[in-house]
């Protein structure tokens, strides 16, 4: 059963925040031959605030039903994984004023923390902020923070949210998009988006974790996202403008793979709890091509989503639970 088109309904901040990115992206590219003054980058940088209108029930219960959770358990909250949807909006406005190509921003994973559930029905708060860059001439890597909840429950997420911005050409290691480099004022140390190995390898699934759940994505599983999410990038869900980008077909969002892999755990690993992660940290680490069959695979407290026991994963990361340090 596919996820009906009238959510799309309710994606006009963020469909509103993709437009202004777009037309950022194009005014970047009008001003790059005609100044190449650097650009000074104080972080952290301000923070910026908003509040969203409380979401359908009916969109709350079918993006459940997308991940492979029960509605049922989620009754009078909304799942902390469904945050993209009213917070990417205020992280776009926190990066609108970078001198980095914003159309090329990959997603490189998150860190959240659950302070409390999220009410149903109330208005969603968000204070979001850039607080470091990290740029070595070859991608930058950003790093923001995120607080959301709503009136009665104003802290009930912490999150970090790390982004990287690929900023050489392939062919020959030049400089893309922008002639020169800006100069970065406060904190600059960046803990957050994997870096390569050494040797450039990928990181693996181990080969001592057991599988807990294995997940069917069709090839119309980014279109599925997009419409409970308002992320329209067609990277999702166009095969054009896939293969264009470098992909065979459309890949999946990174926080889908976020959300199925918490939805995972919490039915085959914590007994159907829904409030027993406290706190789960996940980088992505390889595109997940549509259609797919992955895995996820748990050890201990690691968690991963790859096709197999010792094969390369597409997400890696980490997840503590209440009464945990």
């Amino acid at each position: 059963m596919g996820v009906p088109s009238r959510h799309i309904l309710s994606q006009g901040p963020v469909l509103a925040a993709l437009g202004r990115t777009l037309a950022g992206a194009v005014q970047q590219r009008m001003r790059a031959s005609s100044s190449s003054a650097p650009s000074v980058i104080h972080t952290p940088g301000p923070e910026l605030t908003a509040e969203h209108a409380p979401l359908p029930r009916a969109l709350i219960d079918d993006y459940l039903r997308y991940v492979g959770a029960d509605p049922r358990a989620y009754r009078g909250e909304v799942p902390p994984h469904l945050f993209p949807q009213w917070c990417f909006p205020v992280l776009a406005r926190t990066l609108a004023d970078l001198p980095y190509p914003l159309l090329s921003v990959v997603n490189g994973g998150c860190t959240v923390r659950v302070n409390a559930a999220i009410p149903d029905g109330e208005p969603l708060q968000v204070r979001a902020r850039l607080f470091e860059i990290d740029d070595d001439g070859r991608r930058a890597r950003l790093h923001q923070q995120v607080q959301t909840g709503t009136a009665s429950a104003p802290d009930a997420l912490a999150i970090d949210v790390f982004a990287v911005v690929p900023l050489t050409n392939g062919k020959n290691g030049s400089r893309s998009n922008r002639g020169t480099a800006p100069a970065l004022r406060g904190g600059a140390s960046f803990n957050g988006a994997p870096k390569p190995s050494a040797n450039g390898s990928r990181p693996h699934t181990p080969e001592d974790a057991r599988e807990v759940a294995r997940f069917a994505l069709g090839k119309d599983a980014g279109l599925s996202f997009a419409k409970l999410t308002g992320d329209f990038n067609p990277i999702h869900w166009v095969p054009l403008i896939a293969r264009a980008s470098g992909f065979r077909r459309p890949i999946l969002h990174g926080f889908a793979e976020l959300a199925y892999a918490w939805e995972g755990l919490n039915k085959n690993v914590l007994g159907g709890d829904v409030h027993a992660v406290r706190s789960i940290d996940v980088r992505l680490t390889r595109p997940l091509v549509l259609p797919h069959e992955v895995g996820l695979f748990v050890r201990r407290r690691e968690l991963s989503l790859s096709d197999a026991l010792g094969g390369p994963a597409y997400l890696t990361g980490s997840f503590r639970l209440r009464g945990e340090p």
